[in-house]
């Protein structure tokens, strides 16, 4: 492992992650090794603009004192609804159920979808680092289990759902890790960055 990705593992380590979904946290965890996290209530945007969304909360848990934090926000997408619900999925989910986002896709002939993570790693008020990573499927009549919309969304390349998979085959399809790797990549260029000003 070169020096510059064992500072950055290092820095990790002093990061607040903020959830209270423990299966969120141990995905994280999996990607980013042992960090500290911490359950907030913070503000949820009404916010097609995933970033915005990712942008309040970060601000938000700075204001309450925790720095370095990571904020998480995750969008289901439909194709024949320009994008929504997006970022509101959970409020979509809350009024109709995962049935009634299958039933909206049907309704259009088009339930081709996709699922996107974005990670905001805020180092200070006008420093944050994103990671995103992003899933193509469909939405499909809820089977299985999981959380959120899992039970409703079948990767490209699966005939199961996310909530019919076992941990190691979703991880296989997660938007979630993806977003992480391409944090650790985005927050390792910038390390370098600093590294070749102080130079």
């Amino acid at each position: 492992m070169s020096q510059r990705w064992q500072k950055v593992d290092a820095f990790l380590q002093d990061v607040f992650f903020v959830t209270g979904n423990r299966f969120k946290l141990a995905e994280v965890e999996a990607v980013l090794g042992k960090m500290r996290h911490v359950d907030l209530d913070l503000p949820e945007v009404q916010e097609l603009d995933s970033r915005k969304v990712v942008i309040a909360k970060a601000q938000a848990a700075l204001q309450q004192g925790y720095s370095p934090v990571l904020i998480e926000d995750t969008s289901l997408s439909l194709t024949a609804l320009n994008g929504l619900p997006g970022p509101l999925i959970k409020w979509f989910l809350k009024a109709l159920g995962g049935e009634g986002v299958y039933q909206m896709g049907l309704s259009r002939n088009d339930c081709q979808a996709e699922v996107r993570t974005i990670f905001g790693l805020a180092l200070g008020p006008q420093t944050l680092i994103y990671g995103e990573g992003v899933v193509p499927g469909k939405v499909v009549p809820p089977r299985g289990r999981g959380f959120g919309w899992d039970a409703i969304f079948q990767p490209e390349g699966s005939d199961m759902t996310m909530g019919e998979m076992t941990p190691e085959q979703k991880s296989s399809f997660s938007m979630r890790v993806r977003a992480l790797q391409d944090l650790r990549v985005q927050l390792e260029r910038f390390h370098a960055s600093i590294a070749r000003d102080d130079d």
